[in-house]
């Protein structure tokens, strides 16, 4: 039997999860506007689909495939105006107490952040598929299954593109990272 998600529930699941969700929503969108809409556009259509959302389920991961599908819907019907925008760098809270609770000097400090700015960047240049997959995996630190699950796609093909990812990933940041320390 399904135990459908009542309107408290669903503002717990915003309480519990609303930073993670944000975080891909800036994460699949590159700017803090769409962030914005697009997090406001998630929790209004879970509240639309209150009587199918399972509170037994995992909510937080329906809610990245609300999200998900939303945003793809919107690049799909605003395709031709979309523009090419570089890759901006995101800082979470967290790397921010992390840089401030150790004892790092500010050479340390400016190259770790460096470091960080040219992974986002190198994830953000990523194919679409390969993109949305890795930040699922990493940053919403959801196991493959569950990826699967959100993305409509077989847990193999989940696994391939992570691989991908990575062998993407390892080719640009040996290359940039080459040039700048020789």
């Amino acid at each position: 039997m399904v135990n459908h998600m009542t309107k408290t529930e669903l503002e717990n699941c915003i309480f519990a999860y609303g930073k993670d969700i944000y975080s891909f929503c800036k994460s699949i969108t590159l700017h803090t506007q769409e962030a914005d809409d697009l997090y406001q556009d998630t929790f209004l259509k879970a509240m639309e689909l209150l009587s199918e959302i399972d509170g037994k389920q995992n909510p937080k991961s329906y809610l990245l495939s609300i999200a998900l599908r939303l945003w793809k819907n919107k690049r799909r019907k605003h395709a031709w105006r979309k523009q090419i925008a570089s890759m901006v760098s995101i800082t979470e809270e967290s790397d921010l107490d992390l840089i401030k609770a150790a004892a790092f000097t500010p050479e340390t400090s400016f190259l770790q952040r460096e470091e960080s700015d040219l992974v986002h960047r190198a994830v953000g240049n990523l194919p679409e598929k390969l993109k949305i997959t890795v930040l699922l995996f990493y940053m919403e630190d959801l196991p493959v299954t569950q990826i699967s699950h959100i993305l409509k796609i077989p847990a193999g093909t989940v696994k391939s593109r992570l691989h991908h990812a990575r062998n993407q990933l390892k080719k640009e940041l040996e290359v940039v990272l080459d040039e700048k320390y020789r």
